[in-house]
């Protein structure tokens, strides 16, 4: 694809665009801020497919009344260190972002908390709920269901959702961050490398035909991504499923699926845990050094290769995007720009 279908824009003008369409859209002004602020964040760090590029597609939810800009999430229930809440509906990041810092308020109590939220929309990037919670010192774990779209191995029918999960730990002045769908490559990224036209690295899905595919446009269009570790990860989804319904009281994946033709309503699951109260605590960092000093070590199969412990790239992503700007299809930045 041709440099020139795509422009480079300053962190500071994309997120005071997403506020002003935000703004214009009716949301309340510190909810428009927060959700501008982290679609923003995630176009910085390299998370394209769920910053700018799902902009459009939120604001087409809103529009249609998926999300409801004026709703709050609410506790409905409390159990000790666990509670339960209702999303109402309201924006999916701002939900998700009061569901992680009521999560680290329960663990600054209680050294563990954990908020399950339902009917909620989706988060976007999970993996920008981490980055916040281990930046204050907690450890955390996320995770969301949504309709179904993922198939089991062996299936041809989806019946599984690509159930996001999040892992983070602090790390010096950063995190290690692991923020991963359930299939090889999510849809996001598939759409990513389709409007790049560039092939995947390894089979993605299967093509109409029953074939593995390298191809995003094939695994696409056959709505059939695959699953990471082909039956551990179609069994890793649905365990995500059960325990996202089953502790937020909301809907599973097949619910979802067979209620809604668009994705919203989801179940979503927030863990922080406080470290400082750990009696391991002040040799956490070194452990952690350690680790990833012996992981970095490694014999590579090839000079060119790479070790990157989960988060690093988006590191060296955001300090490259913060000095030349985001990288933006024009036609997508049109679109926003035409909102």
């Amino acid at each position: 694809m041709s440099s020139e279908q795509f422009t480079r824009i300053a962190f500071e003008t994309m997120q005071a665009r997403f506020l002003e369409v935000l703004l214009n859209l009716g949301f309340p002004e510190q909810k428009a801020a927060s959700c501008a602020s982290i679609f923003a964040t995630n176009s910085l760090d390299g998370i394209y497919s769920h910053g700018v590029n799902r902009f459009p597609r939120f604001v087409d939810y809103t529009q249609k009344g998926y999300i409801k800009p004026e709703m709050d999430a609410k506790c409905q229930n409390r159990l000790g260190a666990i509670e339960q809440w209702d999303g109402q509906l309201g924006p999916g990041p701002s939900n998700a972002l009061q569901a992680t810092e009521r999560a680290m308020e329960l663990a600054q109590e209680q050294g563990l908390g954990l908020v399950a939220l339902a009917n909620t929309n989706h988060w976007m990037r999970g993996g920008y709920y981490g980055w916040q919670a281990a930046r204050q010192g907690f450890a955390f774990m996320g995770w969301t269901n949504t309709i179904a779209n993922l198939p089991a191995w062996g299936a041809r029918e989806c019946k599984l959702g690509n159930n996001p999960l999040v892992f983070a730990l602090p790390y010096r002045n950063e995190a290690i961050v692991l923020d991963m769908a359930m299939s090889q490559f999510s849809y996001g990224k598939l759409e990513n490398m389709q409007q790049l036209e560039q092939q995947l690295s390894v089979p993605g899905g299967f093509n109409r035909n029953n074939e593995l595919s390298t191809q995003p446009q094939e695994i696409i269009e056959s709505g059939r991504p695959l699953p990471i570790g082909y039956w551990k990860g179609a069994g890793l989804s649905l365990m995500l499923d059960l325990f996202a319904s089953i502790l937020s009281a909301g809907l599973s994946t097949s619910a979802l699926t067979q209620q809604h033709l668009e994705e919203y309503g989801v179940s979503q699951v927030f863990i922080a845990i406080n470290l400082k109260q750990l009696s391991n605590f002040p040799a956490i960092q070194q452990s952690l050094q350690a680790v990833l000093d012996d992981f970095h070590s490694a014999e590579k199969v090839a000079p060119e290769m790479t070790l990157r412990y989960p988060g690093q790239r988006v590191i060296q992503t955001r300090a490259e995007n913060r000095r030349l700007g985001i990288p933006v299809h024009a036609d997508v930045w049109q679109q926003i720009l035409d909102f």
